[in-house]
């Protein structure tokens, strides 16, 4: 028994670690690295904010299928080599980023990145919450899901110092990509060390299907508008800040700023969270996030790229996370249904997303239309969580 004690009190801790660490690789590389390379991209590709947006629908596209697919009970029993088979995947997508030129070529890739995102997001994260949720330490879920913002703002730094290093014979944004290929095949061999198998191997029962009350109906419409509102401004904020000045340094700033503030923000929304309930704060989170994406393109400039940075991170992570708490309290016998099909909700939302605002961008010649329906559309998802009753949810 003496010998048992730290094997379980580790466990936690492994698990956390590693699943940082996916996040970190396939959605702070793997989906967002996207955006802080964009400019360079754009400007070395001939690219406009139509086709960037093509590019961005591509990977949304992959993720709405990804998330599709891992609904049903096919998974049951190989989440750890489906969460591990995507990571790969992952790094090699990012490679391929590096090779290829082309709207349609970069837009399969990205596709295929999206759908290899939406799985290892959720297999991990089926598995690291098992672990937290067994030995009650909600702090697994804090790490696990930081790990998106720890992969943001290293990248921003990464971008930025390659920046200042010119290689004559390849185009910069190429090396970007290479780089960040090299830094997730990094966190995919920790990852590959730390990552438990799920807990109890109760994860090889089928699930039964969710039952569609009132709440759980507002709550899925709510995320997958959510998709909508916090994608222009995740996948522009980088291009808006270049608009504003042709400054590397502030393209890094505003991306380490959203990527630390992401890191952070599930820390810092606990006390709320203790004090009004997942439910409350979650609409909080909504309404500061459409302040957010609304200042990007109405404060002064270099404020509204850093502010709104800063307050995209500090909020779409919490919304992410705590409104799949919440389907999980709805539809509590089937945590990897709901987690897939919440996600595929999210994941229309994302594809409309940078489609439309692409398109209005590159008409009007400016973000400040797109990102004010953007910012519209999260009022919009706010709205409905009061009117749909989903506040009456009492979280675990």
């Amino acid at each position: 028994m003496i010998q048992s004690t730290p094997v379980l009190s580790r466990e936690p801790v492994r698990a956390a670690i590693a699943g940082a660490l996916a996040m970190a690789v396939a959605m702070g590389l793997g989906r967002f690295f996207y955006t802080p390379v964009l400019p360079g991209m754009m400007a070395g590709l001939g690219l406009n904010a139509a086709d960037a947006g093509i590019i961005a629908a591509a990977n949304f596209a992959g993720y709405l299928l990804g998330a599709v697919l891992a609904a049903y009970g096919w998974a049951a029993g190989f989440e750890r080599r489906l969460a591990l088979g995507s990571l790969v995947a992952t790094v090699l997508l990012l490679l391929a980023m590096s090779l290829l030129s082309g709207v349609a070529a970069l837009s399969v890739v990205r596709f295929l990145a999206g759908l290899a995102s939406a799985f290892a997001l959720i297999f991990t994260t089926g598995i690291v919450l098992s672990v937290g949720l067994a030995h009650r330490d909600p702090r697994v879920q804090m790490a696990h899901f930081s790990g998106v913002g720890i992969g943001i703002a290293v990248s921003a730094v990464l971008v930025y110092l390659l920046s200042l290093v010119h290689v004559s014979t390849i185009a910069p944004w190429r090396v970007d990509w290479l780089a960040g290929a090299v830094l997730g095949a990094i966190g995919l061999a920790v990852v590959m060390l730390l990552l438990p198998r799920p807990v109890g191997g109760a994860t090889a029962v089928r699930e039964p299907a969710i039952v569609w009350t009132r709440p759980m109906v507002a709550l899925t419409l709510s995320y997958g508008l959510f998709g909508i509102g916090y994608v222009v401004t995740a996948t522009f904020i980088v291009a808006i800040a270049r608009e504003g000045a042709q400054s590397p340094l502030l393209e890094c700033l505003t991306w380490l700023v959203t990527g630390a503030c992401a890191a952070i923000s599930l820390m810092a929304w606990k006390p709320m969270e203790r004090r009004y309930g997942v439910a409350r704060a979650y609409l909080a989170a909504l309404l500061l996030e459409m302040v957010g994406v609304a200042v990007t393109v109405t404060l002064p400039f270099p404020a509204s790229a850093l502010i709104g940075g800063a307050l995209l991170g500090l909020t779409f992570i919490v919304i992410t996370a705590y409104g799949l708490q919440l389907g999980r309290v709805l539809a509590s016998e089937s945590p990897r249904r709901v987690l897939a099909l919440m996600t595929a909700a999210f994941g229309v939302g994302q594809i409309l997303g940078p489609l439309g605002a692409g398109f209005l961008a590159a008409r009007t010649g400016s973000y400040v239309l797109p990102s004010l329906a953007a910012a519209g559309t999260l009022l919009l998802a706010a709205a409905i969580t009061v009117a749909g009753g989903a506040l009456s949810i009492k979280s675990r």
